[in-house]
């Protein structure tokens, strides 16, 4: 048996909804339960496969200007390396071979789960010279060949290997 006070609110309800918005309660649920105008699962698989296509078609374009924004990284780890040795040859009037005397943190590399793009290391040093590379680990546009950059003391940077 249904109590007197529920029957009572829901004809209230159904009072106040034809007083005021001039159409039963009824009449809004079934006009929200009408069919809807949508896309059909097929119209969306076909566009998602013609933006497919033009990735497809634009990428061997852009291969370029993603090699050249990674290079960037070997720029500046290699510009930052130049300035701790300037500053550890100040301080002890020779360059160092080993890259934790200067203080310089290689990132971890994308080879081990990281970030970096680039090996750094010093392959050259006397006591008033050195030289320091920084080796990609990745093939960027996969033709086998690995972007190599260098640096020397008196700030040449140079891309010994392209990519």
């Amino acid at each position: 048996m249904i109590p007197q006070k529920i029957i009572f609110l829901f004809l209230l309800v159904i009072i106040i909804s034809v007083v005021l918005i001039k159409q039963p309660v009824i009449m809004i649920y079934s006009k929200l339960l009408r069919k809807t105008k949508a896309f059909t699962l097929t119209e969306v698989l076909v566009v998602l496969i013609i933006i497919g296509i033009l990735v497809l078609l634009a990428l061997p374009s852009l291969m370029p200007l993603i090699t050249k924004a990674k290079s960037t990284e070997a720029k500046i780890q290699l510009e930052h390396l130049y300035t701790l040795e300037k500053t550890y040859f100040y301080e002890k009037s020779t360059y160092s071979k080993d890259l934790n005397e200067i203080s310089f943190e290689q990132q971890k590399l994308t080879t081990m789960a990281g970030q970096a793009n680039y090996k750094i290391e010093i392959i050259d040093v006397t006591s008033n010279s050195y030289k320091a590379r920084a080796t990609s680990v990745v093939d960027f546009d996969g033709d086998g060949i690995f972007n190599v950059w260098e640096i020397d003391q008196n700030k040449n940077l140079i891309e010994v290997t392209p990519d």
